[in-house]
């Protein structure tokens, strides 16, 4: 394969992870054996946030009051769309039932989980689409218990609390409580059901290092959608696309943060440095703290890569297994055909990903850091169990007993197949 590196990612060194880990470690011990009064401390001390932990219906209705019904449309359409698509998707998982040999039933059931946790994160960007995401989704699921949690601001509307839109979609996409709480703590509250809340049988949404750790931690007591790292993007262009259409969705997921890598795949020598020449200035043209934030990922964390042919576009971007992958190039249809690790693919430049990260139906919680290798993102499967039944008479038992019964000896498991030959008996 015959690449050229116009442009490398040059990070700054990893810092040293441990203690972020014993911090996570202890926060979850804490709440672990000191409950909702380790909850409280956390949330005062790292929040700064004395208030009612739960959102009560009285405070829920004041805040959609206060939401624009420009605003409230625009959640609507939102909702919309990630309910139909997550409805399609679930249209597709369908049960089953087959006779494998006469006498001998065997099927396949979905069953949704009890309970889900929804973390919708509220640091430098209030992420309203998050809550309408995961809510959305596990209700179309058929979750019966969904809470949502989101980092409470002091200082905003009446005495502050989660921003008001937020709460708004969380009401709309039908979280059954909502919890003014965030980071370590909030997924601590919804792992171990406090608050009134029923114990989460998953967890899901972005979030902070911090959120991310806690959840990997809590893998196993609980279900986790995926182990995120920072968001990233891949386009492709040749030379039909347009190098400022390029630029702008490169810088424009910069933004996310200073740690999110964005790489462009062309074959347009031009328009790679044209881009080149256009990013750093289009970054520093944000308002602040964008700017920086969407400097320092595209100096550190950018890459261009020059190949020579459509296909070498395609062995890259495979081999980066984008968070998101964006084709600004011709022959859509090839792309989609071609194209095998991402998590979400957005094709023509008609399209953008901050289309898919608000509105447009699929879900933006999706695999990092190269996990879309193996994994897609956040589904109505994440929210569901894909189960297994069987049954048989007692003639289809007699020779699956016959069978079992050398297969355990064989392997040394003569109680397997003590227990098979009991079905012998019962002609």
């Amino acid at each position: 394969m015959t690449i050229t590196y116009l442009k490398q990612a040059d990070p700054r060194p990893a810092s040293e992870n441990s203690d972020l880990r014993d911090t996570v470690a202890i926060m979850l011990a804490n709440i672990k054996s000191e409950g909702e009064q380790a909850v409280r401390r956390y949330s005062e001390t790292l929040d700064g946030w004395i208030g009612d932990i739960v959102v009560s219906q009285e405070e829920l209705q004041a805040a959609c009051a206060r939401v624009s019904d420009q605003m409230k449309a625009d959640i609507q359409f939102a909702h919309d769309n990630i309910r139909k698509f997550a409805e399609a998707q679930l249209a597709t998982m369908g049960e089953c039932e087959v006779e494998l040999f006469p006498g001998h039933v065997a099927g396949q059931k979905q069953i949704p989980v009890s309970s889900a946790g929804c973390y919708v994160p509220g640091g430098r960007y209030s992420h309203i689409a998050s809550a309408v995401m995961s809510v959305t989704t596990a209700k179309v699921a058929g979750v019966a218990d969904i809470t949502a949690v989101s980092p409470p601001k002091p200082g905003l509307e009446l005495g502050g609390g989660i921003p008001d839109a937020i709460l708004y979609a969380m009401d709309l996409c039908g979280a059954d409580r909502i919890l003014n709480l965030g980071g370590v703590q909030g997924i601590a509250a919804m792992a171990e059901g406090l608050f009134g809340g029923k114990a989460a049988d998953i967890l899901v949404g972005p979030g902070n290092s911090y959120v991310a750790e806690a959840k990997r931690m809590l893998f196993g007591q609980v279900g986790i959608d995926m182990f995120a790292g920072p968001t990233d993007t891949l386009v492709i262009a040749d030379a039909t696309a347009d190098p400022e259409t390029v630029a702008w969705d490169l810088i424009g997921q910069a933004e996310h943060g200073a740690d999110s890598p964005v790489w462009l795949v062309t074959t347009d020598v031009d328009l790679a440095h044209t881009v080149l020449e256009l990013a750093p200035r289009l970054a520093r043209s944000l308002p602040e703290p964008n700017g920086s934030v969407a400097s320092i990922a595209w100096a550190e964390r950018a890459e261009v890569v020059l190949c020579t042919t459509r296909e070498e576009m395609a062995q890259v971007a495979d081999s980066y297994a984008p968070e998101h992958l964006h084709v600004q190039a011709a022959d859509l249809d090839w792309w989609l055909a071609r194209l095998s690790a991402y998590g979400s693919l957005f094709l023509g430049a008609e399209t953008t990903v901050p289309f898919g990260d608000k509105s447009a139906g699929p879900n933006h919680v999706l695999p990092t850091s190269g996990a879309a290798r193996y994994t897609g993102g956040l589904s109505v499967h994440k929210f569901t169990k894909t189960v297994t039944w069987q049954r048989c008479t007692a003639e289809a038992a007699q020779e699956l007993a016959l069978r079992t019964a050398r297969i355990s000896r064989m392997e040394g498991m003569e109680g397997h197949a003590r227990s098979a030959e009991q079905r012998l008996k019962r002609r």
